[in-house]
């Protein structure tokens, strides 16, 4: 029964549903409670198998930002970057630019904020650059690790998914580089 409520969870967290705790709490799942915030962990993928867990990304000023509402359940309304740093992320890079590959992204979870890329492209968090090929369009992100062969998957956040200008239920080739 568990695992049922976790897909169901799960589904609605991609289908943007924003009362997944109201949801995880009427399955008996225990969710954090808005007062846990000092131990805060990213969440373990639970369709992959012997992951481990990751600790919280530490994202620099330029990919940060605060968390949405509780009651956000519209793209913009869970896109909390602002207008000042999405001109920042999506302007040229400055320094240095190394290509580390491509890969398939899917939307990560909408209620992380900030612009990241979960990839298993990176062994330490970086930061670093994604690049929609098909527009040209690109954003500074968090790269953050994530177990699995260079040629898994990614997740992205919803924010840097929305800067790319790529599509928030399909899977999108992207460009992955670090910068520095």
């Amino acid at each position: 029964m568990k695992f049922i409520s976790l897909i169901v969870v799960a589904t609605l967290s991609f289908a943007g549903c924003s009362t997944v705790t109201g949801v995880a709490e009427r399955f008996g799942l225990n969710p954090r409670s808005a007062d846990a915030v000092d131990d805060v962990q990213a969440p373990v993928d639970p369709f992959i198998k012997d992951q481990p867990a990751i600790e919280a990304a530490v994202l620099t000023p330029a990919t940060a930002a605060p968390a949405p509402s509780a009651a956000a359940q519209t793209a913009e309304a869970l896109d909390t970057t602002t207008a000042a740093q999405r001109a920042a992320a999506s302007a040229p890079a400055t320094t240095g630019v190394r290509k580390l590959g491509t890969t398939i992204v899917s939307l990560g979870s909408p209620a992380e904020p900030g612009l990241w890329l979960k990839t298993p492209l990176v062994q330490a968090e970086a930061q670093g650059r994604v690049t929609n090929p098909a527009n040209g369009k690109s954003s500074l992100v968090t790269l953050i690790p994530i177990d699995g062969p260079a040629t898994g998957g990614s997740r992205m956040s919803l924010s840097a998914l929305r800067l790319i200008e790529a599509s928030l239920t399909d899977l999108t080739e992207v460009e992955v580089s670090v910068e520095g």
